[in-house]
């Protein structure tokens, strides 16, 4: 997107289609000078010009700023916080220079550099054509110094009477939970400390001025690129001024940058849309498809995963009868789950160890991925290669693999400690394992699971034992992306004991994402709902599974199940030995009729009809060229309630569109005053299904 230079003003101009952001150089500060709708680039000048008069003294500095500074009178928590040898704090900003590159396929991106003593700052632009803007910062150090808080961003909101803060918060089994909140003054932090993204929050969040909807009213939104420990701070003046700022790490950290070092942050992206909650995820997600998934066009295959048939009783001849079973219902991919390796018979031991355990699979995979083959399924097997048992041949070899401290108890959680891959030794020998078993199998796909946050993290005689919080994170991204380099035709799900660590950051290298080891089709819509307005159905992994649910114990039907799970990537994780012949005739006919829907799933605008926290009544739309597919969902109601129809959204009132399953054609017009003609079954946890095509 056009990049433009106003030498005069001192002020550079990111303009896109129907937006601009402007930042420049206001009393020596890098300064966020507007965001939002498009101006014209004669008034560059003149927004550098303004003096905002409505800001107090206690605000000059803070607003606007591109990073909050910790010089002069700034109040705000830093951005960036920084000490020098000689124990004075902080950047004092002098501007340098600044380059543009112009790149079609990369977005056009601008650098200005800023200069104090030893250091040079440099502050990255790059609005793509999605209307994401992504922004980081690059320190480069010619002196040693120690930082703090280094954080990728800092934005400032319009300034409106009122903001109202939408963010993605939970727990294990309880992801994704969606929360509005008016923000209150002062300082709201979000954040893990836990060194992943956390099951607990999620770094997408959202901002209005209390009055935006689903479907319309200006909503400004960020989100970190970052698959470790992270903290975005929301600051709310007393003056009624907003700002964000956000990055990786969290407080109480401290490194050193040594000469000719540079630490570059990760990528933290805003957006702003006129069309409300929905508009906002749909460009984000838009954003997602087009610049960050690396397989985006393909069909997800339906697979199925046999964890919940046999749990850690894994074998060649437990394993046969599930596949065939999962190709007679239609599965296209078969995935064995953890206990295939190793001293692997429970959760106690064998992590670290990748080769086939010799008692189960005597003669390796082989034989089972012959047989899945010869079903016509694709092969995928289960690692989580960043943890180990103490109980394995890989820490008895390396026990000082692991992130740990001098003199204090290493703690285990489910029996695991977590490896240190930011130890050059660790990253190899985890590249080379999972190589060696990608090479010598012939494997389609990998479920890459992360079950436990990090404690104790040092590293013993390392006089920047912090530095591990980061450099393991970036490891992952290196090994993922060495192993697609090398085996090109191998997918890779994301998993972290469920939905834990899900961002841009990891999205960059998986193929799709676990959204929640919950996966009860009652609590999944409100899971899936939260996933949405951050995230694409393409990449949201959900499964069919028995029931009663281990959750909640909770009994719905077959078709209920399958609904629910057809509005992501269908997955099937029941023991299907013990389905009937009727389960499994209508598991084929569900999985059928996924697969005709599934190009308008994976590939369609999202547009969510209703609420799943106001109403029983809701449902997901997609649009797909011609093509409209809607799924449904009632869930229990108190008798002789009325629920109002669900209506769709974007639908000429002039079009006609033709019901594919019972040929029936409706007008737009209809649709949208009368709603949608569902079908539903009549049972208490209900749902239906609706295929729409155009025509003239």
């Amino acid at each position: 997107m056009p990049i433009r230079f106003d030498e005069a003003a001192l002020a550079w101009h990111l303009a896109g289609t129907g937006l601009s952001y402007v930042v420049g150089i206001r009393d020596g500060l890098p300064r966020q000078l507007h965001w939002g709708e498009a101006i014209p680039d004669e008034a560059v000048a003149s927004l550098a010009s303004v003096q905002d008069n409505g800001v107090s003294w206690n605000d000059a500095l803070h607003t606007g700023a591109e990073l909050l500074g910790e010089l002069g009178p700034q109040f705000a928590t830093p951005s960036l916080q920084l000490r020098h040898p000689d124990g004075a704090k902080g950047f004092d900003w002098h501007y340098r220079d600044h380059r543009i590159t112009e790149s079609a396929a990369n977005g056009d991106h601008l650098a200005i550099a800023f200069t104090d003593r030893d250091l040079v700052l440099t502050l990255h632009y790059r609005l793509w054509d999605t209307g994401v803007l992504d922004r980081w910062a690059s320190l480069e150090a010619g002196a040693p110094v120690e930082v703090t808080r280094f954080d990728s961003a800092a934005w400032t909101l319009p300034h409106w009477a009122d903001y109202r803060l939408t963010h993605l918060n939970g727990d294990w089994a309880a992801e994704w939970q969606l929360h509005r909140v008016p923000l209150p003054v002062g300082e709201t932090a979000i954040g893990s400390r836990r060194g992943s993204t956390s099951h607990q929050a999620n770094p997408w969040t959202a901002l209005d001025d209390g009055t935006a909807t689903e479907t319309a009213g200006l909503v400004y939104s960020t989100n970190l690129a970052w698959s470790g420990s992270w903290r975005v701070l929301l600051r709310r003046s007393p003056q009624g001024r907003v700002s964000i700022t956000g990055g990786a790490g969290h407080e109480g950290l401290q490194w050193r940058l040594r000469p000719g070092e540079t630490w570059t942050t990760p990528v933290y992206s805003g957006l702003c849309s006129t069309a409300g909650f929905g508009g906002t995820s749909r460009a984000w997600h838009e954003h997602l498809r087009r610049h960050i998934l690396p397989t985006p066009e393909e069909d997800a295959p339906v697979l199925f995963n046999s964890w919940e048939a046999v749990y850690f009783d894994v074998s060649v001849e437990k394993q046969l009868p599930l596949v065939d079973l999962a190709a007679r219902i239609g599965c296209e991919q078969f995935v064995v789950d953890d206990g295939w390796f190793g001293g692997r018979v429970d959760d106690h031991a064998g992590l670290g160890d990748w080769e086939p355990n010799p008692d189960r699979f005597p003669d390796g995979l082989a034989p089972l991925i012959d047989a899945v083959h010869a079903k016509g399924m694709k092969f995928g097997i289960w690692v989580e290669p960043e943890m180990v048992n103490p109980d394995s041949d890989l820490y008895r070899a390396h026990p000082d693999w692991v992130l740990h401290q001098a003199g204090r108890d290493r703690t285990q959680r489910r029996h695991q400690m977590v490896l240190d891959y930011g130890r050059p030794e660790v990253a190899a020998w985890a590249y080379g394992s999972l190589d060696k078993l990608l090479s010598g199998n012939a494997i389609d796909f990998v479920k890459w699971d992360h079950n436990r946050p990090f404690t104790e993290v040092g590293r013993p005689g390392d006089p920047d034992p912090d530095r591990a919080w980061f450099e393991h994170v970036e490891a992952v991204y290196s090994v993922k992306e060495r192993l697609r380099e090398a085996h090109p035709h191998v997918r890779i799900e994301g998993c972290a004991g469920g939905g834990g660590r899900v961002d841009p950051g990891m999205l960059r290298h998986v193929d799709s994402v676990w959204t929640s080891d919950n996966t009860d089709a009652g609590d999944r819509i409100g899971i899936q709902h939260g996933f949405s307005h951050a995230y694409p159905a393409r990449v949201m992994d959900t499964w069919i599974t028995d029931e009663p649910s281990e959750f909640n114990r909770r009994t719905t039907s077959l078709r209920f199940r399958f609904h629910v799970a057809s509005a992501g990537v269908l997955a099937v994780g029941g023991n299907l030995t013990e389905w009937s012949e009727a389960e499994l005739e209508e598991a084929a006919a569900h999985v059928a009729l996924y697969k005709r829907l599934r190009p308008v799933v994976q590939h369609g605008v999202q547009y969510r009809l209703g609420d799943p926290a106001a109403s029983p009544l809701t449902g997901v739309q997609y649009v797909h060229g011609d093509r409209i597919a809607v799924l449904a969902f009632k869930t229990p109601w108190h008798a002789n309630r009325a629920l109002a129809p669900l209506r769709p959204e974007g639908v000429a009132a002039d079009s006609r569109w033709l019901d594919e399953d019972t040929g029936d054609v409706h007008w737009g017009a209809t649709l949208n005053v009368t709603g949608l003609p569902l079908r539903w079954s009549g049972a208490d946890w209900d749902s239906a299904i609706l295929r729409l095509r155009r025509v003239e």
